[in-house]
């Protein structure tokens, strides 16, 4: 099999939140800063933190309060509440810099993305010129630092960025590749989360070089596909195109939660949330015009449990009702309510284009459902978000005021694609 010549970068802005955080305010640079969630709403998680705080230990999605006892006493703390939409629009600019020199751009979240730089470099000292240029252009107009990966494909680029940090170019290629990553933990591979990781020790699997070399049909038959998508990642075998920056992501999922402003501890409390998220994502799927034809819950009590559980509906929909139906019917079946719920969330999956009728629902109620869903999203879109909600919102002050709209968790990485 001929072997293609590539040349792949992986872009990684640096501590990304925070650094922009810094960026706009310079006195709190010696400051240990915290980019949190909004901690009046019990989002008081660290979303980010710059390297004066991690130089403490702190993590990301530790709890405000761990956080700031790790740094008591030895640094000023300085916690700002996370502001999406500057993160947003300062990273949409950095974007623009890549498209200079390919239009071969995927984003991987807010703050990284892969470049094919394919046809603008002849070999590796040309494409470690380009990501300098890169490192230097961002550094330079925008006072950010970005970590790049340089490499043959996708999976060692992203694994070169994380490998020096920050303001770092990493190469890694076909001659190196083994020396250079092969000793590192698996768990430095896309995709080997706690869970995988915690099997593949199991295993006595503890290195990348030892995911490598591994039985690949073992992996398969333990891990399922995955198994066999970490074996080729492993031994360099990772053929996966970066997408054109004009392609559209097929869409997986839409899905919303929310950290409760309080405990709940009623079914009453939990179909009110229910019903505000299903509002949320029924609006959304109405836009890319899908019905969807699975539901998945999440469900977090307040000692930070959790447990997801999924349905198959009966038929497609696209309606808040229907949504918000089978979600507390899901829900019903899947907790009892003897410990208290503090957080909540809804995804919709397995989309189709088309509605097929349900032979117990008339297509005079769906009407009218598709009907009333269009009236409250028009008032909604006019007036704001908050200017009109059902009846059940009323009947709490704390939880009728929950905005899923402006919740963090609205925002989702886009997967890398196999």
């Amino acid at each position: 099999m001929e072997i293609l010549r590539r040349f792949i970068l992986h872009s990684d802005l640096n501590n990304f939140y925070a650094s922009v955080e810094c960026l706009l305010n310079p006195k709190i640079r010696k400051d240990a800063v915290l980019v949190v969630g909004d901690q009046e709403k019990r989002h008081g998680v660290v979303l980010a933190k710059n390297y004066v705080a991690k130089s403490f230990g702190v993590r990301t999605g530790e709890t405000v309060y761990e956080a700031e006892t790790k740094i008591a006493g030895k640094a000023k703390v300085t916690k700002i509440t996370a502001r999406l939409s500057v993160y947003q629009k300062i990273s949409k600019k950095i974007k623009q810099v890549y498209l200079k020199y390919t239009d071969n751009v995927e984003s991987f979240g807010i703050d990284e993305s892969w470049l094919d730089i394919s046809k603008n470099a002849k070999d590796y000292t040309e494409a470690m010129q380009i990501a300098e240029m890169i490192r230097k252009e961002v550094k330079e107009t925008f006072g950010l630092t970005v970590s790049i990966g340089v490499s043959f494909n996708k999976i060692f680029a992203k694994l070169g960025s994380d490998l020096r940090k920050p303001d770092a170019i990493t190469l890694i290629t076909r001659g190196n590749f083994k020396d250079r990553i092969w000793g590192l933990p698996a768990n430095n591979l896309l995709y080997v989360g706690r869970a995988t990781d915690k099997k593949l020790e199991k295993l006595n699997i503890k290195t990348i070089g030892d995911v490598a070399n591994a039985d690949v049909t073992f992996l398969e038959k333990y891990f399922g596909v995955m198994g066999r998508r970490l074996w080729e990642f492993a031994n360099g075998l990772d053929l996966s195109p970066v997408k054109h920056s004009s392609d559209k992501d097929e869409i997986k999922s839409i899905g919303n939660s929310t950290t409760c402003p309080k405990d709940l501890t009623t079914i009453e409390e939990v179909k009110t949330v229910i019903y505000t998220l299903s509002e949320c994502v029924a609006n959304r799927l109405k836009k890319e015009n899908y019905y969807c034809k699975e539901i998945q819950i999440f469900i977090k009590d307040f000692e930070l449990n959790s447990i997801e559980r999924q349905m198959k509906l009966p038929y497609p929909t696209d309606t808040c009702n229907d949504i918000a139906k089978y979600s507390i019917e899901l829900f019903e079946k899947s907790y009892d309510l003897s410990t208290p719920i503090r957080a909540i969330g809804i995804r919709l999956k397995d989309f189709s284009e088309v509605m097929q009728t349900n032979l117990l629902t008339t297509n005079h109620q769906i009407a009218k459902s598709e009907q009333l869903d269009n009236i409250i999203g028009k008032i909604k879109k006019k007036y704001g978000y908050m200017s009109i909600g059902r009846g059940n919102m009323l009947l709490d002050e704390a939880l009728g005021e929950i905005n899923p709209q402006a919740e963090l968790h609205i925002i989702h990485p886009q997967y890398y694609r196999f």
